[in-house]
């Protein structure tokens, strides 16, 4: 892959959790203006966050910063200061103590920003309970660590143009950040901090992604202050995420292409997805042609060479929500037949919106220190549509990314009592089932985990799913759910033309 394309492709929730924008910390928020409030020790002032729903309403919130060192085993270093959002619950009179703290996707999201598209889901949650956003350190406004990409895509795709880039890269960050001191660990230190500032004893840990793994560490060093546990698509804590995209992608496009097959119409229009989206890889592989496409946010018409590489990467982020993938069976038939120019530009356009939403310093501050070691080629992932490119590159970048400490135990499985809710999709392109289900039936007796049908990654909101998780925050007992609701959960029929599926 291009060296810019190549970087998002590892955020692993951007396109579901991306674009909302925070207003300043001090922005006016309804009648509440100038009033400030406090939670624990920390003062808060009024502020609205924006919401990327169509016409939605800004989302009230009070928000603030606290100043935590960069390196929390070094007394009198530099600090940063974290930006928290706080959303208090609408009961007043007598609210729960335990908030809901709420961990972004990537790795390289911010809380504060992604969670207003998420919001929607947690209105039952946000009766009673407060929830608290922390841009993790690296992200949105705590010191981000956003790396230039002028250029990036003219590097090529060889992992010595990668490894130049980033070298780039690191020299610009290294001016304001110690970029050893960026990782997961870090991180679930900084969530300690903030945890004692609000003065609570207990929290409900909500992981999206590689928001999971951020919640499973913090369970890991600090069990007794989960109040509960909730996985939305998550990595066990055992496994390194270096070579697992590849392999994922294709059993989850595998599932995905399976419904085709099963429609006599899609079957009779569009035959083999898979077989025809592999031979428009391998004719663009060995010839790339160029294509005049309509640009999505200026109208004009661009032209510009197609590679192999924005095929793969439009087909991957759009694997992750599959009522948005029942569109490839439709672009893949286009491409294979010479007519590029709509796959060109959505390709562009995710791109765009993709790299809007990711810190990828940060984000190779947490992949290099935790994952190095498992980026390695395998020959079984050669033919797939990732192929072994995007662990080369990496591999190459890490190589010059200066690595922070991985405790000794960070792959250990997390085990104990602690009320857990795991959720998978069934469709997921990177975090498939097998992981859900890794997690919750091995060391975890009061764990639950629950697999919708038809979804991809980031299933919260799909179905009854927000009503479940309001019950599993109250009560604290997943066992008890009755989940029988998400058996309405339908398939997305794929599409056999830009006007939708076969009636």
């Amino acid at each position: 892959m291009t060296t810019r394309p190549l970087m998002l492709a590892l955020a692993i929730a951007a396109t579901l959790l991306a674009g909302c924008k925070q207003q300043p910390a001090g922005a006016p928020a309804g009648g509440d203006a100038g009033k400030l409030r406090t939670l624990g020790s920390l003062q808060f002032k009024p502020c609205s966050l924006v919401s990327p729903l169509p016409n939605g309403e800004p989302l009230e919130a009070q928000c603030t910063t606290l100043s935590v060192p960069e390196d929390h085993g070094r007394q009198g270093g530099r600090s940063i200061a974290l930006n928290v959002a706080w959303i208090p619950p609408r009961n007043t009179s007598d609210p729960a103590a335990d908030p809901v703290f709420f961990l972004a996707g990537g790795p390289g999201q911010a809380a504060v920003a992604t969670f207003p598209g998420l919001a929607p889901v947690f209105k039952d949650v946000m009766k009673d309970r407060g929830v608290v956003l922390v841009d993790q350190r690296g992200t949105g406004k705590s010191n981000p660590l956003n790396c230039k990409s002028e250029g990036s895509e003219q590097n090529g795709s060889d992992p010595a143009a990668a490894r130049a880039w980033i070298e780039g890269c690191i020299a610009g960050l290294s001016k304001k950040a110690d970029l050893r001191r960026y990782t997961t660990t870090d991180a679930v230190a900084d969530l300690e901090v903030v945890r004692k500032a609000i003065g609570t004893d207990q929290i409900n840990l909500m992981g999206v992604s590689y928001g999971t793994r951020m919640a499973q560490q913090y369970a890991l060093r600090h069990p007794q202050h989960v109040r509960t546990l909730t996985l939305d698509s998550p990595v066990p804590n055992t496994l390194g995420l270096g070579n697992i995209f590849a392999g994922n992608l294709d059993s989850a496009l595998q599932a995905q292409f399976a419904l085709c097959k099963e429609s006599p119409a899609c079957k009779a229009r569009m035959g083999d997805p898979r077989a025809e989206l592999q031979a428009v890889l391998t004719r663009l592989r060995a010839n790339p042609v160029e294509v005049t496409y309509r640009d999505g946010s200026t109208g004009e018409d661009v032209t510009e060479t197609i590679t192999a590489d924005h095929v793969a990467g439009l087909v991957r982020m759009y694997a992750y929500m599959p009522a948005v993938g029942a569109l490839l069976p439709q672009l893949i038939r286009e491409a294979s037949r010479g007519r590029y120019a709509n796959l060109m530009a959505l390709a562009k356009m995710m791109q765009g919106d993709l790299e809007d939403s990711i810190s990828m310093g940060m984000q190779m501050s947490v992949i290099c220190t935790e994952d190095a070691d498992s980026m390695v080629v395998r020959a079984e992932d050669a033919d797939t549509v990732l192929g072994n490119r995007m662990v080369e590159s990496m591999a190459a970048m890490c190589e010059a990314w200066p690595r922070g400490n991985k405790p000794a135990d960070f792959n250990t499985a997390l085990k104990g009592g602690l009320p857990v809710l795991v959720l998978t999709g069934e469709f997921d392109p990177v975090t498939p089932p097998k992981y859900g289900e890794q997690i919750a039936n091995k060391g975890l007796p009061n764990a639950r985990w629950l697999n919708l049908r038809g979804q991809g990654h980031s299933v919260l909101g799909a179905g009854c799913m927000p009503k479940l998780f309001a019950q599993f925050i109250e009560k604290a007992d997943a066992k008890a759910l009755d989940a029988k609701c998400l058996d309405r959960l339908a398939y997305v029929p794929p599409f056999t033309s830009y006007n939708g599926w076969e009636p």
